[in-house]
């Protein structure tokens, strides 16, 4: 399928965006009224934010560091809280088990 069947593209303009390990991108974006340039764009290389100030690049985004289950339920719960649900869960199971 040829331009001819397509009509003509519209006016673009390519921008450059460089990450902070040093890659370039340059996206084309439609010359249009309405159409917004982003000011960060992500480096198709190495996945970083890419904006475009070559000696000024955006910084990386801060990784969150895992978390367990219980370290969640530490951040709700005190610990006095924790011993009383514990407490109350263990007194059931034992009159489940007649051992109380």
């Amino acid at each position: 399928m040829g331009e001819a069947e397509r009509g003509e593209s519209a006016p673009r303009t390519f921008v450059s965006y460089w990450c902070g390990k040093g890659h370039e991108v340059r996206p084309s974006f439609a010359l249009e009224p309405g159409v917004e340039i982003p000011e960060q764009w992500e480096c198709t290389r190495c996945g970083l934010p890419a904006g475009q100030d070559k000696d000024n690049p955006p910084a990386p985004p801060r990784a969150e560091v895992y978390k367990t289950h219980l370290a969640y339920v530490k951040e709700r719960r005190s610990d006095s809280e924790g011993e009383e649900i514990l407490a109350e869960r263990l007194g059931e199971l034992r009159r489940r088990r007649g051992t109380e």
